[in-house]
């Protein structure tokens, strides 16, 4: 007889997509997870199951409890679809700068939505602190995806044996931009363990530290600003700590949302910001390291919760993008 599970069971095993045109233009195969098929809609499914589990295991997290996270969106959504099929409540603390979109389906799925103004992390009232501060007073499960390294561990389990597996051993890098860090240090870590020559490659927006970090060992960059939701990192997490990156690109707004619009009208991918970044880096890597590679990188999550941006003629005109470059712009 079949067995038979609930949603938390159905996290990862994404397929592993190639993307053709791009693949074509560089003569490589550039093949991306699709992670947007994840239950809760985003790569950060991943982190928010094995956050859970841990904390299930070490009895943090007891029966009927509630999950208190400060997010951008999409661990939150993750932990609110996984917390509620595991018999959790969720508080979700987010910057209000964020999609009105993550804000609707983050209600729309029971969380407690506590939106707050966005302050860099230093500040006592970021939207990380604030929730930390709210675990302790209310004595709710801090979650905590930036310093937990559940998060990091759910990637080394899964989405680098899944790379590995799918691609039959045969990936030359992977590419992934910066959140909380650990797609990026899971995923490189488990394929740099099963070949020392894979190549682990940060793709990091503007204004976000990391590529200062893996390039010039510092943090200190400050060369302007991203529209992208959900990665660009200022610090050092305790999920990036020990990861050392072979590589490191800064890409540009624009050039992530050229990629968006090719993949959309050509590859019928509609897709966030965050993937169009990813993709840019894997690009640029395939052409400055030449044909033959084998690039794997993330499909962060779908365009529909940034339908209200992305797809506004007026928000791409406010933030100076347009959507008629040629796919080779982006290298």
């Amino acid at each position: 007889m079949s067995a038979y599970f609930d949603i938390s069971r159905h996290v990862g095993n994404t397929p592993l997509i190639r993307l053709n045109r791009l693949s074509e233009l560089t003569g490589c195969e550039i093949l991306a997870k699709a992670e947007f098929m994840n239950p809760g809609g985003s790569v950060k499914d991943r982190a928010a199951l094995g956050i859970i589990l841990a904390a299930e295991k070490s009895g943090q997290l007891q029966p009927g409890g509630t999950i208190i996270e400060g997010t951008a969106g999409n661990t939150g959504i993750g932990l609110s679809v996984i917390g509620a099929a595991r018999g959790y409540r969720t508080v979700i603390v987010i910057p209000e700068t964020q999609s009105p979109e993550k804000l609707q389906l983050l209600r729309a799925l029971g969380a407690e939505v506590l939106p707050v103004p966005e302050k860099p992390y230093r500040d006592p009232n970021n939207y990380n602190k604030i929730a930390q501060r709210l675990a302790i007073e209310k004595g709710y499960f801090w979650a905590n995806q930036f310093d937990n390294t559940a998060n990091r561990q759910a990637h080394f389990e899964t989405t680098g044996p899944e790379i590995w597996k799918q691609t039959n051993g045969s990936v030359t890098a992977f590419v992934a931009s910066v959140g909380s860090g650990g797609t990026l240090a899971g995923t490189g870590l488990y394929l740099k363990e099963r070949n020392p020559h894979v190549l682990c490659v940060c793709a990091d927006p503007y204004g976000a530290a990391m590529w200062s970090w893996f390039k010039n060992h510092n943090l200190e960059t400050n060369d302007g600003d991203s529209i992208a939701e959900g990665i660009g990192q200022g610090r050092v997490t305790a999920n990036l700590e020990g990861l050392v990156a072979d590589e490191a690109y800064r890409i540009e707004d624009q050039k992530a949302f050229t990629v968006l619009q090719h993949l959309r009208r050509d590859e019928g991918l509609f897709l966030g910001l965050s993937s169009g970044i990813n993709i840019a880096a894997a690009a640029r890597l395939a052409r400055e390291r030449g044909p033959g590679q084998i690039i794997t990188t993330i499909l962060c999550d779908s365009g529909h919760k940034y339908i209200s941006k992305l797809s506004n003629f007026e928000w791409i005109a406010a933030n100076g993008l347009k959507s008629d470059l040629p796919l080779e712009s982006v290298f």
